[in-house]
């Protein structure tokens, strides 16, 4: 979808659709729909007052006028409860009932008028864009409805600088957010560690980062025992890959990125069930989002210095697989009993985490992980969990999530859970008991992070999807592209 800004009123620019928004309990249209209503003889209110058109958030209906391209009206809601979310959603179903009407093109105002214009543009762009994502890639029959321009009207000169700032932020983060998703939806035949490593190669070239690309060799070398131990059961080859965006002049901190980059997880000798299986082509979500970041950036530009990392490997049973029982080694030396190979996601951070600290140097990490079910059991498949041993850098990513619409919410790490991963023949044990697994994962991450400010999101939930979302469609979410840019992109502000 190109995405371009023009300098007139909605209902002079030339498009198949055109998408406005009308917010709930106010009699009068606003005035793009007043020309656009006056455009059609008054046909357009008197179809809004036989439908009985509430604006409700995420409600939708269109007009057909006579020689006149298609008006989508979109609910927006109480005025006194706009936010960002409710823009994004509301562009979500605008261009969605805009493309399966057929148009290629579609003119959008930037909704609402309650905050300032770059804000409502990103949440408008990133909407538009995200609503109408599909993944088509493996399928004979592609999809024949798809919008190909987006044209954003502006008509007020003063604010083109700062609408302009913001459709360049929603395309940027929505784009991001697409590429991580091809990257999860995608099979893991295809996408295996090799494949990641490619692609972050490939990254790198584009948006001119640096790369560099461990092999099973030199980790071994650094000592990374955790990790080897996780990739020693498939028969390809385990990839650490390290990624590095350094901008130009001063930076203002170091921060790594670190994703779990477990592209196929069987559960290891503790095999999972069938149904448990079944997607785990997606237990590499994190590597995913972290891959989409750093190909960000560049375009971004904040003078923040980032650092990604992912430990990517397969976790599959065979002769060669870990056993429940056996002890590794971490690259810091802490040993580790394995008490359940399907806790392999863990074991390849400790070993990123240790990585980190001793090789990069930072000023925080920030891992993100489809880590434990507990946490699904916990926030549901809506919701991300977050935990850190610094209540400065947790905030921040609470206010970046909250600012993105990706829901986020801290859990405690209780000291006196750390008993549960005692071992009797090792300095910790991988598992503890069933209550609080979550926090427990947590604590063991924490072991590895030292002294460095550190946060852990945990995605298992919203990763993927069962059904359809407002932002998207059944799949990958790109969970949590978007925070991630916004807290990048909001150090390098402040």
């Amino acid at each position: 979808m190109k995405v371009s800004i023009v300098t007139k009123r909605l209902d002079e620019v030339a498009a198949d659709a055109v998408v406005a928004g009308v917010y709930a309990e106010e009699k009068a249209l606003p005035r793009e729909l007043q020309r656009l209503d006056a455009q059609a003889g008054g046909q357009l209110r008197a179809a809004l007052e036989t439908e009985k058109f509430q604006a409700k958030p995420g409600q939708v209906t269109h007009f057909h006028a006579a020689g006149r391209a298609r008006v989508v009206v979109v609910g927006l809601g109480p005025r006194r409860d706009t936010t960002p979310e409710v823009l994004r959603r509301a562009a979500a179903a605008g261009l969605r009932r805009a493309r399966d009407l057929g148009a290629r093109s579609v003119a959008v105002e930037v909704l609402g008028d309650r905050l300032p214009p770059r804000q409502r543009a990103q949440a408008v762009v990133e909407g538009a864009i995200l609503g109408t994502y599909s993944f088509d890639r493996y399928k004979r029959e592609k999809t024949e409805k798809a919008v190909e321009e987006l044209r954003v009207a502006q008509p007020d000169a003063r604010r083109a600088r700062e609408v302009a700032d913001g459709v360049r932020l929603g395309e940027t983060f929505a784009r991001a957010t697409w590429f991580a998703r091809d990257l999860i939806n995608a099979p893991a035949n295809e996408v295996h560690p090799g494949h990641l490593a490619r692609v972050a190669a490939e990254v790198a070239r584009e948006a001119r980062l640096r790369v560099r690309v461990y092999e099973r060799g030199e980790c071994r070398r650094m000592g990374m025992g955790a990790f080897l131990g996780v990739a020693a059961g498939s028969d390809r080859p385990p990839k650490f890959i390290h990624l590095s965006w350094v901008p130009a002049g001063r930076r203002r901190r170091r921060v790594v990125l670190i994703g779990k980059g477990i592209t196929f997880d069987s559960g290891g000798l503790n095999l999972k069930s069938t149904d448990g299986m079944l997607r785990m082509k997606d237990d590499m979500s994190g590597a995913a989002a972290v891959l989409a970041v750093m190909r960000a950036l560049p375009r971004l530009g904040p003078p923040v210095e980032v650092h990604g990392l992912v430990a990517a490997a397969e976790n599959m049973p065979s002769g060669k697989a870990i056993r429940p029982g056996d002890v590794l080694r971490a690259m810091n030396d802490t040993t580790i009993e394995v008490g359940n190979t399907d806790a392999e996601g863990r074991l390849t951070l400790a070993d990123a985490l240790c990585y980190a600290v001793k090789n990069v140097k930072p000023d925080e990490i920030i891992d993100v992980a489809t880590l434990t079910g507990a946490c699904v059991v916990a926030l549901g498949p809506l919701c991300s969990g977050l935990l850190a041993n610094d209540q400065g850098l947790a905030d921040r990513l609470l206010a970046s999530a909250e600012a993105s619409g990706e829901r986020l919410w801290q859990l405690p790490l209780i000291d006196e859970y750390r008993e549960h991963l005692k071992s009797e023949v090792a300095d910790l044990n991988n598992v503890g008991p069933r209550g609080g697994g979550a926090i427990t994962a947590g604590l063991f991450l924490k072991e590895f992070a030292g002294d460095v400010p550190w946060a852990h999101l945990d995605i298992a939930g919203p990763a993927f999807t069962e059904k359809d979302l407002p932002l998207g469609p059944k799949g990958a979410t790109g969970v949590p592209v978007r925070t991630l840019l916004t807290y990048l992109t909001t150090e390098g502000r402040s």
